[in-house]
């Protein structure tokens, strides 16, 4: 049966998963499923998170995606093939313009190691070396250790038939060429496409997944792993340029799907194509420009529509407090609010800050990948809800059944309230809803206190700090 059959047969799939040119934000994809997997079922059930004194506005971020969504979507992929989709037709959908090919390249060069005084290579039978000069020796099974000085590099390790070699405990496919550079030593598996494939496409992508999915995985990997190759250099591609994982990663399915696709890799100009993916887009992809300031043509910004089934394609609320994006983005006030400016693929280019210090207001900007990084967020595809709310200033203490306006700003919360509790105990109660000026977000809210009063801005999600109204005693 053919890749394109398969996928015309869905069935219900079986999901458990910066910035040089970052192909994910984080974790590979069938790691970041084995975390869903193990997650807690009640985690859509959160505590409410309340904000500590003293810690300022608080600022609720809510987000879509998990990586830089450039190019295919992993969890989209396994959605497009769950509605009935061929891989070709994945393919087409991700990276527009490209053509769908045969490669004549049959091996690649992958870096393992550098920079080592010694190197632990080990197997289960025993293998052959062939050094700088042609001599041959066999060296018995088990793990040896090989230093700058063991042999004349550059060096050739091979296997016995039926037998792979170890790095450092790491089972490999094919060959090892170990040698010299600025007097260290560098490892290089120099192994078949099929066979680095065998070892990635498993490792990026859960192989419990449709294999039309699979397949998409299969071509994109190929088709990354050549794009880079540079003629004359000592390697192809880095260890970590993909997930490779070698024999250890190696399943039936992602087997299956590296031979059903044998070869094939997208093109665009005649060149094989830089095919970037990442783990989820949150519904829509992101260009190569907006992601990265310049990229290739078939790299743009196109609609996702099944990244519905990723457990991220949306996210949050993560709470950040005043305090806390003060010191992460080296503020020098305290923030107040908080605003986003996107790029045309919906991610955020900056985000505005509002700072207020001695009753001046003041902007300071940040990119949003300095952002997702100071916050560990899942993808720069977020936005910011603002809880912020301002005692008088100056704060002075005030007479029982004195009216007072607590300022602020509400922005992108729905259903937030104003709670009030008495100092010295008592629990949290509500005093009114907070309606926002509809394009400001700004608050003026009248409190009349008889005695010394906490109050906070609250949602069911979280519950911003308190900020205090002394009642001078008569």
């Amino acid at each position: 049966m053919s890749c394109k059959d398969r996928g015309n047969a869905p069935q219900a799939a079986k999901p458990g998963p910066i910035l040089a040119v970052m192909r994910r934000l984080i974790l590979p994809l069938a790691l970041l499923v084995a975390v869903v997997l193990t997650a807690p079922a009640t985690r859509a059930a959160a505590k409410q998170y309340v904000a500590p004194r003293g810690s300022g506005a608080l600022f609720l971020i809510t987000g879509r995606g998990y990586g830089h969504g450039v190019g295919m979507g992993q969890w989209g992929a396994q959605g497009y093939a769950l509605h009935g989709f061929s891989y070709e037709d994945i393919l087409a959908s991700y990276y527009p313009g490209t053509t769908l090919t045969q490669t004549t390249v049959r091996k690649i060069h992958v870096l393992l190691a550098d920079g080592k005084k010694r190197v632990p290579i080990s197997s289960d039978k025993p293998y052959t070396v062939v050094d700088g000069n042609g001599k041959t020796d066999s060296v018995p099974a088990g793990s040896s250790s090989f230093g700058v000085e063991s042999m004349t590099y550059p060096a050739t390790f091979s296997a016995a038939t039926g037998s792979v070699l170890s790095l450092s405990g790491h089972a490999y496919r094919g060959k090892f060429v170990l040698s010299l550079v600025n007097g260290k030593l560098r490892v290089i598996n120099l192994v078949s496409l099929q066979q680095y494939l065998y070892g990635n496409v498993p490792a990026e992508m859960p192989s419990s997944w449709l294999p039309d999915a699979l397949d998409v995985q299969a071509v994109a990997s190929r088709s990354y792993a050549l794009a880079g190759r540079k003629k004359g250099a000592a390697y192809d591609v880095l260890l970590t340029s993909q997930s490779y994982l070698g024999v250890a990663a190696e399943t039936a399915k992602g087997n299956a799907a590296v031979d059903a696709t044998k070869g094939q890799v997208l093109t665009y100009g005649g060149k094989v194509a830089t095919t970037t993916y990442s783990s989820s887009t949150g519904g829509w992809t992101q260009s190569a420009t907006d992601a990265w300031g310049g990229g290739a043509p078939y790299l743009v910004s196109v609609k996702d529509p099944y990244d519905s089934v990723s457990p991220w394609h949306k996210w949050g609320p993560v709470p950040v407090t005043g305090k806390t994006l003060r010191a992460a983005l080296e503020l020098s006030a305290k923030p107040v609010d908080a605003t986003v400016k996107r790029n045309g693929s919906k991610r955020v280019a900056q985000l505005d800050v509002t700072t207020l210090a001695h009753g001046v207001r003041n902007h300071t900007t940040a990119t949003g990948g300095t952002v997702a990084a100071a916050f560990s967020l899942r993808s720069t595809w977020f936005s910011v809800g603002v809880l912020s709310l301002l005692a008088p200033s100056p704060n002075v203490a005030v007479s029982p059944g004195t009216t007072v306006m607590l300022k602020g700003t509400v922005r992108g919360v729905k259903n937030v309230v104003l709670q009030q509790r008495p100092v010295g105990g008592g629990a949290w109660t509500q005093l009114k809803e907070v309606t926002p000026n509809p394009k400001t977000g700004a608050i003026g809210l009248n409190v009349t206190p008889d005695a010394t009063t906490d109050y906070r801005l609250e949602t069911a999600a979280a519950a911003a700090a308190p900020i205090r109204i002394t009642v001078s005693q008569q």
